[in-house]
């Protein structure tokens, strides 16, 4: 007897649906399971985890922070690049902080803690930190003393072409001594939390102060990947941290570096991309060659 077409249609359709649940349900992800197992995939199956006298440390593809409890940096360590996953190399939450060059004002509010920092006050707050860590100089254009983004609101008396009515340093709040004390003759305010300075018609003014033209303290030392996941840093970053590093383990700087040295990879295939020094592995070594006193 033949079948109502209603019904053909819809038993050709459950049993398309029965051979691709087979298929992409069952046979492709065992079948690439079967594949992870091969020998020489394994460990990169598993998450690339390293693991020293049988404990597990950490994984050669995502960054980690070396701090102590209190999220400070461990001086013995070389330090990572920043981390916009999450609260911190979250592969949970892998993710940039999509903040772009246009992010200079920050949102001050009366509580610091809920204060949101842009992106240059991020830049400068981080490579003063650096700097003071590692005994270089943290300076950085557009950036103030105090690390945050030199950054005034200039409020002339048209808008935009008359005289200067009035300017505010929007990223240094009361009771703050502004960066510079007076901008074309007129003195410099410090912000009031809550004002919204570009609103009121002031107009967005970076100044680069004397900072250096090439900065001590390199880029990745201040920025994060676009994954948050990054587990590597330049050989310059590594290079201004080699002095702390081998003062804080008794070490020869000499020495330390022939380790970075070590740990540094090439250009992927030889021209992709930049020399890097995975920060987990040198650390390890560091542990191994130069025990912590």
């Amino acid at each position: 007897m033949r079948l109502p077409s209603w019904l053909a249609q819809h038993l050709a359709a459950l049993r398309a649906v029965l051979v691709l649940t087979v298929l992409l349900g069952l046979a492709y992800p065992l079948a690439l399971v079967a594949v992870g197992r091969l020998p020489g995939l394994a460990d990169r199956a598993d998450g690339s985890l390293v693991t020293v006298g049988g404990r597990t440390v950490g994984s050669s593809l995502i960054g980690q922070s070396f701090t102590d409890a209190d999220g400070n940096p461990v001086p013995r360590y070389f330090q990572s690049r920043p981390s916009a996953a999450g609260a911190g190399y979250d592969p949970t939450a892998t993710a940039a902080s999509n903040l772009g060059p246009e992010s200079v004002v920050d949102t001050l509010a009366a509580d610091p803690a809920d204060t949101t920092l842009s992106l240059l006050s991020q830049v400068c707050a981080r490579s003063k930190a650096v700097g003071e860590l590692n005994g270089v100089d943290g300076r950085r254009p557009y950036c103030t003393p105090d690390g945050v983004g030199a950054v005034l609101a200039v409020f002339r008396a048209d808008g935009l072409t008359g005289r200067i009515t009035r300017v505010v340093s929007v990223n240094q709040a009361a009771p703050a001594t502004p960066f510079v004390a007076r901008w074309q003759g007129v003195p410099v305010e410090p912000a009031r939390p809550g004002a919204d300075y570009l609103a009121e018609g002031g107009i967005v003014t970076p100044v680069r102060g004397d900072a250096p033209k090439e900065p001590a303290v390199p880029a990745d030392a201040v920025t994060a990947s676009g994954s948050g996941l990054d587990p590597h840093i330049s050989p310059a970053y590594a290079e201004i941290q080699v002095a702390r590093v081998a003062r804080e383990r008794g070490a020869d700087p000499t020495a330390i570096r022939r380790l970075v040295a070590a740990h540094t990879a090439g250009r992927a295939l030889g021209f992709l991309g930049e020399p890097t020094v995975n920060v987990l592995e040198l650390n390890l070594a560091l542990d191994a060659a130069f025990p912590a006193r």
